[in-house]
């Protein structure tokens, strides 16, 4: 996710923000003018909202649904901090809210993933095992 620099809250596009808070990207914009959200801009002129104030106005932290039936319920959504790449195995540093997970996955899945940092994931952890997809992200 972006961050101005100095900042270290989390912070969400637009549109990631609109869809957490199951409002329209117009009304957060709305919402921004009339002064009921607070949001921050980036060097390009672009919207960032601090995740505080989607749970804010959400009551709580966003949901996160994958939008594929799936029997783990442990589901974080974050932020790739880091990928380590060696050999056929990976490690990719996931920071989500206040925690970092660290997840152990193969080479080729990052690569499918196209996994970087800053790439929005949800980490799903079944008993010992974190897996890390794309779909569903802040929704």
């Amino acid at each position: 996710m972006p961050k101005p620099r100095g900042s270290k809250e989390r912070l969400l596009k637009a549109g990631d923000a609109a869809r957490a808070m199951g409002i329209s990207l117009d009304t957060l914009r709305r919402w921004d003018r009339e002064g009921r959200l607070r949001c921050v801009r980036d060097e390009s002129n672009r919207r960032l909202v601090p995740l505080s104030e989607v749970e804010r106005l959400r009551g709580g932290p966003p949901s996160v649904t994958t939008g594929i039936r799936f029997s783990a319920r442990n589901r974080i959504a974050g932020v790739v901090r880091e990928v380590k790449a060696d050999g056929v195995m990976a490690l990719v540093e996931i920071e989500a809210g206040p925690y970092t997970l660290a997840a152990a996955i193969t080479r080729d899945a990052v690569e499918e993933l196209q996994l970087a940092p800053g790439t929005a994931v949800v980490a799903t952890v079944k008993a010992t095992s974190v897996m890390v997809s794309r779909q569903g992200v802040f929704e």
